[in-house]
């Protein structure tokens, strides 16, 4: 019996290392892996490179593990609303690898393809280009980017079976998909746990063969990272 459901988030990250690799899924403060993150601030882990589309805020989501000085390096594509992101880069503690919203998301991708590198137009002839091979296709000058293989990838989902097929729902559909199949060893914390055959097969995002290990989270915040009122 397949069943990757583990007792508590601080099991979850047990092997995770100092020096690791992750791929991190969620958008601002949607769909991030709240509870797989506190356990990595609980763990001390340090030396980490996170490939996540931004570094949360000041005390919640990575930004926790920036207050922490757990972050060596952040490759992401935003690094807007986190006041220690801005500091830690400018006094040099910090390294930044800017990648494009999409091309980090392709990035991604095309590692847990197992697509070692692709081209995009995407960046050509600005900085984020310098130092990397490029070449012309039908007129238009392309990048060489490499995907993305990361040694844990932390996903957060809404639904997932016991044998760790994932639903996730609406806007928290983001980077998880990808960040999901790109990492060595998948570790996916949801909402709800259901039995094997609730799920419809036509809407699992992500099949169970690339999630190693399933976390029932509780009592998520779901913050809103910028109130709108009128």
């Amino acid at each position: 019996m397949i069943d990757k459901r583990v007792a508590s988030a601080d099991e979850a990250v047990k092997d995770i290392f100092d020096g690791a690799t992750l791929a991190v899924g969620g958008f601002g403060l949607c769909g991030i892996p709240e509870h797989l993150i506190a356990a990595l601030v609980r763990k001390g882990v340090r030396g980490l490179t996170c490939y996540s589309n931004n570094a949360g805020v000041d005390d919640f989501g990575l930004g926790l593990l920036l207050q922490n000085r757990q972050i060596k390096k952040m490759v992401s594509s935003y690094v807007g609303e986190n006041a220690e992101f801005e500091r830690q880069y400018l006094h040099g503690e910090l390294e930044l690898e800017f990648a494009p919203q999409g091309t980090l998301a392709e990035r991604m991708r095309a590692g847990g393809a197992g697509i070692p590198a692709f081209y995009t137009p995407t960046a050509a002839g600005t900085v984020v280009a310098e130092g990397k091979e490029t070449k012309l296709f039908n007129g238009r000058m392309c990048v060489l980017e490499q995907g993305i293989v990361a040694d844990f990838s932390l996903v957060k989902a809404w639904k997932a079976d016991r044998m760790g097929n994932l639903v996730y729902r609406k806007t928290a559909r983001n980077f998880n998909p990808m960040a999901a199949t790109c990492g060595n060893i998948c570790i996916a914390e949801v909402e709800e746990i259901v039995a094997v055959g609730d799920l419809d097969p036509d809407n699992v995002h992500t099949p169970g063969v690339y999630v190693h290990r399933l976390l029932l989270g509780t009592a998520y915040e779901k913050r809103i990272e910028k109130v709108v009122t009128r």
